[in-house]
């Protein structure tokens, strides 16, 4: 587990250095997100993003059986945006203020991932058994998914697609930028927790699945072509 908080620490170092870049390069690109530094809306942010955490992470061990507290990125995420939505509606800030943090969020789960696939079964991230020549045994013998490396692959090409918008300063993607990559993680997600032997929660989906639909559906509603172009670019 030490490796895990080794890469945790380098996937906090790896968003900050992005956040650090983005402000110093690339501030035009993101014209609102000023409203993101505030002192409400980061602990909003902080708040949200441990309380997810660590409370999907630790309900699906329970439903595992399996006693405990764990952690979750999904979990931070869905509690992350859940805590921001709830500031600006409360606050009345208005805008798209994430935009700004689509890369840095990409690229530290894709970094993360590596710490899940290298901290072996004690982290409880591994895949099903496979028969695929790229399996991997986490330690038990068993030839295993290792669906960590999926999905730190899946974000990092979808982080290359959006540095590409970002250099172009395409203003479709960039503006949507932070709906584009909630859909696309919960995408993803979503399909990836079919090689997990994780439990069902409701209609055959697990915890996790259940999350991602309700994280599609947000996406969904930011996405509204009449609220984009009501919306600052952010």
């Amino acid at each position: 587990m030490e490796i895990h908080a080794l890469f945790d620490g380098l996937a906090w170092l790896t968003s900050a250095y992005l956040v650090v870049l983005l402000r110093k390069y690339f501030a035009d690109a993101f014209p609102s997100s000023a409203g993101a530094r505030t002192k409400g809306y980061l602990i909003a942010l902080i708040v949200g993003a441990g309380v997810g955490a660590y409370g999907l992470g630790t309900a699906n061990l329970w439903l595992a059986g399996v006693a405990g507290i764990a952690r979750s990125i999904e979990g931070a995420l869905a509690g992350a945006i859940l805590g921001v939505e709830l500031y600006k509606w409360r606050t009345g800030m208005a805008g798209r203020t994430a935009a700004l943090f689509v890369l840095p969020i990409a690229m530290g789960i894709a970094v993360g991932r590596i710490g899940c696939y290298l901290a072996g079964l004690e982290d409880f991230t591994y895949g099903v058994p496979t028969t695929l020549p790229w399996g991997h045994d986490f330690g038990d013998g068993i030839s295993r998914h290792p669906v960590q490396l999926y999905e730190a692959a899946a974000l990092t090409l979808f982080a290359a697609a959006y540095s590409i918008a970002l250099f172009r300063r395409d203003q479709w993607p960039l503006g949507n930028g932070f709906a584009l990559f909630v859909l696309f993680y919960a995408a993803q997600r979503f399909g990836l927790e079919y090689l997990k032997p994780y439990p069902d929660l409701l209609w055959g989906m697990t915890i996790f699945q259940v999350v991602c639909v309700g994280m599609v559906l947000y996406a969904l509603v930011l996405l509204r072509p009449e609220r984009f172009f009501h919306a600052q670019r952010t």
